[in-house]
């Protein structure tokens, strides 16, 4: 493949004997293996569901896909469909996945992304009886307090109950909303400042703490993606609740004082703080705090309660309605229900297809094609009916560097040998934009079989640093952009380590940097003059100063390949080039061959020659030597610090430039026409700026 060539170009060391290729049966085979362990172990279930449908893709997309209610591949507005779908159960697993989060050495940002997406929010769940049923419906709140201020429920449209709860005469107006609710974008449906609508149900269900009725409505606000999809509207504590009520002309109830207005006026919006409970019968003059772990308690007793934690992150739906992907290993039979694939049987390869594309009734192009559809159920041999939806191809990407060790296995996925020799990964380099996809769905399987007993660690990666973007003019480098740099030009035009050193150079790697055509120039007029440094080096002493410069430029260089500022390591060998390369100076040997050995991660060619160039006949990098650096010879010779006292110059000192602002306060305050102005007992602000300058602020003397 062409990228293969380019990244070999572009001397990326690289194992090519270990290569996966997640499309060809003999790596997806065992993604249907992994497909079958977590079937068995009750991980996958498949179940109707309110599910994201790219009306242009004509799939189902996860939640992770959907970017702002748009699917993320072709930017078209996403619709609710009721689907039969299989999820992965990776809500099983949310509070290890947070819970092992701040013991990640990632990216801040990263980890912030993740710990918002699992979204671990803490309340109660709460039963409310069917009027006239022995029906419950459970809600989840994270304000028990409130609940004698409940004065209706509130189910999504999507909800499954909505059809039974529907009395007759309202069912016209029922299936109309919900029909027009499909059709609504799901991220203005959470819009705060939105128009509420809704319709009566014409059933009602009962308030445990109060018995009172109540009336089931159903809107557009609640969704059936969060909590239960059902939720106990409090208008005089939700501000939507308020809204609605307002609207609908449903009772508002005040049940929680606000502790800074103790007034008896009604109120023109919803109080949504904590306070004291009032209009709550046994409950009354509680704090809020208080309340909640009462009343939870209470219902708990009754089995009407429980205190619980309520996610953001939902299952994960893996089935999409397409031809590309891994078949899901699973025969339907009408009498054994839904059977894994034997794994003697794996892979389950995809037919041959004509017409490929997704029809609009939902269903998946294999559907079309009976001939491989029908098969005969592996526990009784009826005939029976493949699984025709395929599987996310992010179930794919979630355990590749598990198969990288023993790629040239073909009895099993991977070796627990090989596995604990090479795993769990180092150092993952990626884009934070999987933070939410690839990431998550790895350190879930890698659980999951750790659980089985397949692995001997639980999380994939131990470190993870996430990427800067490249811009140009302004705009990201992307293939949709059609603003992407081919690097086969540069290559011939410059060489290929003046181009790497040029991407590492063009800022932090963790931000990424602006990319200007002219910038190339630079790196290529370092090496330039550092083959010429090396060209007329001379076997003399090297000078005391330069060999100082030597050893910071180690030091830095060291510490910052370990800390990915590639930039500022290309920064500091450029700062001691000129150093060496000073006015009227002769280059010595013992100068330059260290920053040889510097440059050889950057630029691997031309530190490669250069070295032969000093007369060494093995591999620069089979040398095994790394500059070392003399912490003595680092020894700080001290900078100069002006001493200002409010905002004059008072004097000039001699510091280390590690001196604290405390050091640097005291030596001042030596200094006699510093003393003349300032004292201890008179300075009221100090502001130090590192090696350079401190500013006292010293009160006038009355």
């Amino acid at each position: 493949a062409n990228f293969t060539k380019q990244l070999t170009r572009m001397v990326v060391m690289l194992v090519w004997n270990h290569t996966v290729y997640s499309t060809h049966p003999s790596y997806f085979r065992w993604t249907q293996w992994i497909f079958v362990q977590l079937f068995k172990a009750g991980l996958v279930v498949r179940r109707n569901a309110a599910v994201n449908w790219c009306p242009q893709c004509m799939t189902v997309l996860a939640n992770e896909q959907v970017i702002e209610g748009l699917c993320e591949r072709c930017d078209s507005k996403v619709e609710q469909r009721q689907l039969p779908q299989w999820f992965v159960r990776i809500t099983e697993y949310a509070e290890r996945l947070l819970a092992n989060i701040p013991k990640l050495d990632w990216s801040d940002t990263t980890r912030i992304a993740q710990t918002n997406w699992i979204g671990a929010s803490d309340g109660a769940r709460v039963r409310f009886r069917v009027a006239s049923s022995k029906r419950f419906i459970e809600v989840f709140t994270t304000r028990p307090d409130t609940l004698f201020g409940a004065t209706y429920m509130v189910l999504a449209p999507e909800h499954e109950l909505v059809q039974e709860l529907t009395c007759p005469e309202q069912t016209t107006e029922v299936e109309n909303y919900v029909k027009r609710v499909q059709l609504e974008d799901l991220v203005e449906r959470q819009k705060m400042d939105r128009a509420k609508t809704g319709v009566f149900t014409g059933s009602y269900c009962v308030n445990p703490v109060n018995e009172e009725y109540i009336p089931i409505w159903i809107s557009d606000y609640v969704l059936a993606g969060y909590g239960t999809g059902a939720i106990m509207a409090v208008p005089a504590h939700d501000q939507r609740d308020f809204e609605f009520a307002t609207k609908f002309e449903l009772p508002i109830r005040k049940v929680i004082q606000d502790p800074q207005d103790d007034s008896e006026a009604f109120f023109a919006q919803a109080f949504e703080g904590d306070g004291v409970l009032v209009n709550s019968g046994r409950y009354d003059g509680l704090a809020s705090n208080v309340a909640k772990a009462q009343i939870v308690n209470e219902l708990a007793g009754r089995g009407l309660g429980s205190k619980t934690t309520q996610y953001r992150l939902h299952d994960w739906c893996i089935s999409r309605q397409r031809y590309w992907g891994p078949p899901i290993p699973i025969i339907h039979c009408d009498q054994c229900g839904p059977v894994v694939v034997p794994e003697k049987d794996l892979p389950v390869v995809l037919p041959y297809l004509e017409d490929f594309k997704p029809g609009e009734d939902g269903k998946s192009p294999l559907a079309r094609d009976e001939d491989w559809s029908v098969a005969p159920c592996p526990n009784c041999g009826a005939a029976s009916q493949r699984e025709t939806d395929v599987s996310d191809t992010f179930l794919d990407s979630a355990w590749y560097f598990l198969r990288y060790p023993c790629t040239d296995n073909n009895s099993q996925p991977f070796e627990s040998e090989m596995l604990d020799k090479w795993l769990p990964v180092h150092s993952y380099i990626g884009g934070n934009e999987h933070a939410v996809l690839h990431l998550l769905y790895s350190r879930f399987l890698v659980m999951a079989l750790s659980d089985l007993g397949l692995t001997s660690f639980e999380e994939p990666y131990r470190k993870f640093r996430a990427h800067g973007l490249l811009i140009k003019d302004g705009k990201k480098i992307s293939k949709s952009r059609g603003n992407i740099i081919v690097p086969d030009s540069l290559i011939a035009e410059f060489g290929a380590d003046t181009v790497r050193m040029y991407l590492m150079f063009l800022g932090p790697f963790e931000q990424g940097g602006d990319y200007q055509e002219h910038g190339i120039l630079g790196p290529r007029s370092f090496l330039n003059r550092l083959w010429q440094s090396v060209v007329e080096a001379e076997d003399e002493e090297i000078d005391p100063d330069v060999e100082k410069a030597l050893h910071r430029t180690v030091k830095h260089v060291s510490t910052a390949i370990q800390e990915l500022r590639f930039n500022t390591a290309i920064a500091s060998m450029m700062e001691y080039l000129n150093v060496v390369r000073s006015e009227g100076r002769k280059t010595r040997r013992r100068e330059v061959e260290p920053l040889i050995a510097l440059i050889a991660p950057f630029c691997p060619h031309i530190a490669e020659e250069l070295h032969e160039r000093m007369g060494n006949t093995s591999s620069i990098f089979d040398s095994g030597k790394w500059p070392s650096f003399d912490e003595k010879l680092l020894e700080d010779e001290g900078v100069e610090i002006a001493v200002q006292v409010n905002g004059k110059l008072r004097g000039k000192l001699q510091s280390s430039s590690n001196a604290t602002q405390d050091e640097v306060k005291e030596l001042a305050l030596q200094l006699p026409n510093v003393a003349r102005y300032a004292d201890n007992e008179r300075i009221r602000k100090v502001i130090y700026v590192p090696g350079r300058m401190l500013s006292l602020v010293v009160s006038q003397e009355s």
